[in-house]
């Protein structure tokens, strides 16, 4: 069950071929049903894991202690001044030091560059619980919250819009490897990576997925099964914030915009939702939001993705 994932590092969804994505989906599934077939969650019982948290966090904070704690492994906590980035002692010391006590090593933070650092220096798996640049245990969750939904992932339409961030950086790669239809639609200057999207094409060739990108969030949404957005000031960014208000108007998901999906679309959000920017209180309160669910599914589909990476 699974076992081709045991000791790996999850940095990008894209580390993940879809193979390994519904081992998570199927594995959380169960977990959230209250069933573990072929898995004793005892024998996690003497693992440790080290959350290292540079970002203030609820969900991943909450969500990751206790898929531990379910699995019967210890959540050691680094966050604030101990966490390894705010100490004076090397990165390099701390990780080698670290991964003397512990069985896997996840990490919130700003760079990419740093979780591929120390993914780079530990023995043991790594998890990226967010960059500025990826968030695949969210992308993991929303995966799992579409196929709740419609059964499969393969041949719906995905459409996201709002900024270019690790959020639309995850879906496109998601979406391109699990064989799903992407349409982006973000305002100039906001769009993903260059490199990113480039991947996701490719991806996509190969798993028979589709990648758009619109300027008119109208053109994103029309048809899709699955609108999503996301803030458009994200934690780092407060600055900018009135500099993106204008630059995304005309981005907000609204009542308006949902009318163009398909009949039995959902909406998404990863949260923090920023009501009346980038969504309405109308679409994120509407029966066909989804967002609850999708934020529970953090819980379980990163208890399943721990219970495979440490076997």
């Amino acid at each position: 069950m699974g076992a081709f994932l045991r000791g790996r590092d999850l940095l990008t969804i894209a580390d993940l071929g879809a193979e390994d994505i519904w081992a998570v989906l199927d594995l959380a599934k169960e977990l959230k049903n209250g069933r573990e077939p072929g898995m004793d969650a005892r024998r996690h019982e003497s693992k440790a894991v080290a959350l290292i948290l540079e970002k203030p966090s609820l969900r991943t904070r909450v969500s990751f202690e206790v898929a531990c704690h379910r699995l019967g492994m210890h959540p050691v906590i680094l966050g604030g001044s101990d966490n390894v980035f705010s100490r004076g002692e090397s990165v390099h010391d701390s990780i080698k030091t670290l991964e003397r006590y512990v069985d896997a090593i996840c990490v919130r933070t700003f760079e990419q560059s740093k979780v591929e650092e120390i993914a780079n220096l530990a023995e043991v798996p790594v998890v990226n619980m967010l960059t500025d640049e990826h968030h695949p245990c969210q992308g993991l969750a929303d995966l799992m919250t579409i196929v709740e939904n419609f059964g499969r992932l393969s041949g719906l339409r995905f459409a996201y819009v709002g900024d270019g961030n690790n959020m639309a950086n995850t879906y496109l790669l998601a979406g391109a490897t699990t064989g799903m239809e992407v349409a982006i639609s973000c305002p100039h200057g906001y769009r993903p990576h260059e490199a990113i999207l480039a991947r996701a094409q490719e991806l996509a060739l190969e798993n028979g997925g589709r990648i758009e990108l619109a300027a008119d969030p109208g053109a994103a949404v029309r048809d899709a099964q699955v609108v999503v957005t996301d803030t458009w000031t994200s934690m780092g960014q407060e600055d900018e914030h009135q500099r993106r208000l204008e630059a995304f108007e005309g981005y907000i998901v609204d009542p308006e915009l949902m009318g163009l999906a398909a009949t039995d679309a959902i909406f998404l959000h990863c949260l923090p939702a920023h009501r009346g920017e980038e969504v309405a209180d109308e679409v994120i309160d509407a029966p066909y939001s989804k967002v609850f669910d999708e934020a529970e599914n953090r819980l379980h589909a990163q208890q399943a993705l721990l219970a495979l990476l440490l076997g």
